[in-house]
């Protein structure tokens, strides 16, 4: 099954190939959308994190999702794109798993993640996305890595030790800082196999109806956890306190409706390596930006932290 996967990426790869040769916009398209994708997300990750501080992850994300199902409705209708598309069978399963890991687990891993840390730090650990896509497709793509790749996420994971290794200028624990990385590895990791599997799909398939489709699976997965989780009533009552309320509304809207069209269009009408470094230039803006607008404190670690990530980040995606 692993191989017919693998052919049937390199047949849908070849093709996208083709489409960039007679397109020669898509380039262009594709870095645009990058770009807006990495404004988009920085600005819902300062409202996530005010949101955060009265909201349970969980409930977090599983409002962001049903908000962002509910309004792709009314603009399939607009764009014209219809809802139901007669897809086989094979891609509805790989949507499913794509989204209940990129989604319903990723996400409420990077709010617990947010809520631990600040944004300030968890955009550094974010760094870690890239090499989490390089090796789910040397995984499952059979891609190979190359020596400048290797120094790439080298250069990352040395990015993550330097910022939370120190806790010069933090208020955090050691239990805070270890409990915060391993969800951000868990979310960069389960992003990571949602995106290797999605992409092959989105190539040949309209983009609200990936979209939703993978909210889909995302929500179910999400009420599935909360069915067994005894504190279930707890979490969504945290949905009700009026001080996160706008905070969640306005990350939710920015976040999840107006990042995840241009977000998975990037992917789709772009080339992914210069689609993907563009949109990893939101953890440059969140990390700005929490500093300017959380009043997140200021360490030459952190600074350190994200220089050498970002340096790392190019290195894994062009080397």
């Amino acid at each position: 099954m692993r191989q017919e996967y693998c052919r049937f990426i390199q047949d849908r790869t070849l093709s996208t190939q083709n489409q960039g040769e007679l397109s020669g916009s898509s380039v262009n398209i594709g870095a645009l959308l990058g770009l807006l994708t990495a404004l988009l997300w920085s600005i819902a990750v300062i409202f996530f994190k005010k949101s955060g501080e009265h909201v349970h992850p969980i409930a977090l994300n599983l409002f962001k999702d049903v908000l962002a199902f509910t309004l792709f409705i009314p603009t399939s209708m607009v764009v014209g794109q219809a809802l139901m598309y007669d897809a086989p069978m094979h891609d509805w399963i790989v949507l499913a798993i794509s989204g209940v890991m990129g989604i319903c687990l990723a996400d409420t891993l990077f709010f617990y993640s947010l809520q631990l840390l600040g944004a300030s730090l968890s955009a550094i650990i974010n760094c870690l996305y890239s090499p989490a896509i390089v090796f789910f497709s040397i995984w499952i793509l059979d891609e190979r890595l190359t020596m400048m790749q290797g120094m790439g996420i080298g250069a990352i994971v040395l990015a993550v030790a330097l910022a939370t290794g120190s806790k010069r200028s933090e208020h955090l624990s050691t239990r805070q800082i270890v409990l915060g990385l391993l969800a951000g590895v868990g979310a960069v990791t389960t992003s990571g196999i949602g995106i290797v599997l999605m992409k092959p799909v989105l190539e040949h398939s309209p983009v609200i109806w990936v979209s939703e489709v993978r909210l889909l699976f995302g929500i179910l997965g999400l009420m599935l956890v909360l069915l067994f989780n005894p504190h279930r009533r707890a979490i969504i009552n945290s949905l009700r306190v009026k001080e996160g309320q706008k905070f969640t509304l306005l990350g939710s809207f920015f976040g999840a409706y107006l990042c995840l069209l241009p977000w998975a269009a990037g992917f789709k009408y772009g080339q992914a390596s210069t689609t993907s470094a563009l949109q990893q230039v939101s953890y440059l803006l969140v990390f700005v930006f929490a500093l300017i607008f959380l009043k997140e404190k200021f360490s030459y670690w952190k600074v350190s932290g994200i220089v050498i990530g970002m340096v790392g980040i190019y290195m894994v995606t062009f080397g």
